[in-house]
């Protein structure tokens, strides 16, 4: 769904989606101009009719709402992202975060992550993550910051919605992208320890769930370390993958 927004939707046709996506019907796929359009919606409605099925047989339908409902937020954030692009509109830094931090895509993996799970995930846990808590916002605020740092240069080059870098450069009228990076790292280590903190005290929360988003976080930290091992997989990154599952330290 990123590069649908980012790279093949026009702005006309990016609005209907959106429409589509909050609406969540099979009527909607009619009204899609564009084929690509058509077929990603068709799969992703069929898809979560596949995990209600699922659900409904171990009597936890409830679950499959939580996630078309994060989803349908996930979709009006990137369309937010869209209009400011078609705008030619380089937002505060606030304002990026709030709906930046929306798009980057861990809060759908959170939430479908805890789909299969047993009876540690009731009702509640998905409650909890739809409350934005701490853990999930530090999360986000380091896959999005670490995304923007590493990815820059490629996306100006594209053409793209205005990173993290872009909107403080303007916002604070600093000039020198090294120092605005340094800074974002700085928000990053301060968000390591806010997701570390949330992680280490006394909650009510399952701990297997504050794992899951743990575990996110690090797999994006290994993705964004160095370079975007995501869309430019390189020896760093078969190197990473290399030490974890061909070659791993014994035990």
């Amino acid at each position: 769904m990123d590069d649908i927004y980012d790279t093949f939707g026009t702005f006309e046709e990016l609005e209907l989606f959106t429409e589509a996506i909050q609406r969540w019907h099979v009527n909607c796929m009619d009204g899609l101009s564009a084929d690509y359009m058509q077929i990603f919606y068709h799969a992703v409605l069929n898809v979560f009719n596949e995990i209600e099925e699922e659900m409904m047989k171990e009597e936890r339908a409830y679950r499959a709402n939580y996630a078309k409902e994060v989803w349908k937020t996930s979709a009006k954030a990137y369309f937010g992202e869209a209009k400011w692009f078609h705008d030619g509109c380089i937002p505060n830094m606030e304002e990026y975060m709030r709906f930046a931090t929306a798009s980057v895509g861990n809060t759908i993996l959170s939430t479908i992550s805890l789909l299969g799970m047993g009876d540690i995930v009731i009702k509640e846990s998905f409650e909890w993550l739809l409350t934005d808590p701490k853990i999930l916002r530090a999360s986000n605020i380091i896959i999005r910051l670490m995304d923007d740092i590493v990815s820059t240069k490629f996306e100006k080059e594209r053409g793209h919605v205005a990173s993290a870098i872009d909107c403080y450069m303007k916002q604070y009228g600093v000039s020198d992208e090294q120092q605005i990076i340094d800074v974002l790292n700085k928000q990053i280590v301060d968000s390591w320890k806010d997701m570390n903190e949330e992680f280490l005290r006394p909650t009510s929360m399952p701990k297997p769930i504050l794992v899951r988003i743990v575990n996110l976080t690090r797999v994006v930290d290994l993705l964004y370390k160095k370079d975007d091992g995501y869309k430019h997989v390189g020896k760093v990154m078969k190197d990473g993958v290399a030490c974890y599952f061909i070659d791993p330290a014994p035990p």
